[in-house]
């Protein structure tokens, strides 16, 4: 496993480079370190690859910070998950209103 405090740039281009290609192991290392650093731009162009995890942390990324912007996008993109934290964002904010 790499050391998540230290990655240097050309570690991170050749993991890119083999998630590219389809190399599952490459992408969850991808999809850990950016959900370590907060990389949004990071965890969307694996999102748009197709890896699951990278969607999944995103929509954790965007419920922490309360970014209904990113989980519109990622709800009509077809995540379930953030539509649903979508859902319960609007009834927090109802219930606030009261």
């Amino acid at each position: 496993m790499l050391e998540l405090t230290f990655v240097t740039d050309p570690v991170l281009r050749r993991l890119r480079e083999r998630a590219a290609r389809g190399d599952r192991d490459a992408a969850d290392q991808l999809v850990e370190l950016a959900g370590e650093r907060g990389d949004l731009e990071e965890l969307r162009g694996l999102a748009d690859l197709g890896y699951r995890d990278a969607t999944d942390q995103l929509v954790e990324l965007a419920a922490e910070r309360g970014d209904t912007a990113e989980l519109r996008r990622l709800a009509d993109r077809g995540s379930r998950d953030a539509a649903d934290v979508l859902v319960e964002l609007e009834e927090e904010r109802d219930d606030d209103a009261e």
